[in-house]
């Protein structure tokens, strides 16, 4: 499959994760003709520091790899999701994204927010000052072509409906964890179509 015109895709990963999980989501996107994607590491990883700057990561990232580019595309996983939000509707980020695709990011919140002590954690519980300023202006997301993807069967992300917003499109999937949102094969090839700018296609009931 080729894809034309292509936007230069950022791919913004979990806690504790690193650009690694992303490998087998590059590889199909590769195949399939994108030739310009990145995976982003964000440091440190686990949540010791605020999504708030987290996002300036990205920011930074994008204003040194990517600024010649006329618009790029997101994807964002889990945590990553949300990081990736607060550079959107924050940070300016608005004006340089075209798409952007959350995976089971938790954009009301998740109860295993409350496992950690540390700021990144705690801007991820339910009702935090941190989503209830990002969802208060959601509207904000209109100005990009917003998709989630998530799955009922997501024990991370509690409760899985969690992942849902009252803007743009929502897509669920029944993939059987978490995890497995980054390399099951009907999701990656629900991301290729949202970025490809396809209609996705109609997931099976769960």
């Amino acid at each position: 499959m080729t894809n034309s015109p292509q936007n230069p895709i950022l791919l913004v990963p979990g806690i504790d994760d690193t650009a690694r999980i992303f490998d087998k989501m590059v590889a199909y996107l590769s195949d399939r003709g994108w030739s310009a994607i990145h995976p982003l590491n964000l440091q440190p990883s686990n949540g010791d520091v605020g999504l708030d700057h987290l996002a300036q990561q990205v920011q930074q990232y994008i204003d040194r790899h990517l600024a010649d580019a006329d618009a790029i595309d997101i994807v964002g996983f889990s945590m990553g999701g949300m990081v990736s939000r607060y550079y959107i509707q924050r940070l300016g980020g608005g004006q340089r994204v075209q798409r952007f695709v959350t995976l089971s990011s938790p954009h009301n919140g998740t109860w295993t927010g409350y496992l950690r002590q540390n700021p990144g954690a705690s801007q991820m519980r339910p009702h935090s000052a941190f989503l209830q300023d990002l969802n208060q202006t959601m509207d904000e997301l209109q100005q990009v072509e917003f998709t989630s993807v998530w799955t009922p069967y997501d024990l991370m992300i509690l409760p899985a409906n969690s992942s849902q917003l009252a803007v743009g499109r929502m897509i669920q999937l029944p993939v059987l964890g978490h995890p497995l949102m980054v390399t099951d094969a009907g999701s990656l090839a629900t991301i290729a179509d949202i970025l490809s700018g396809q209609p996705a296609p109609q997931p099976a009931s769960v």
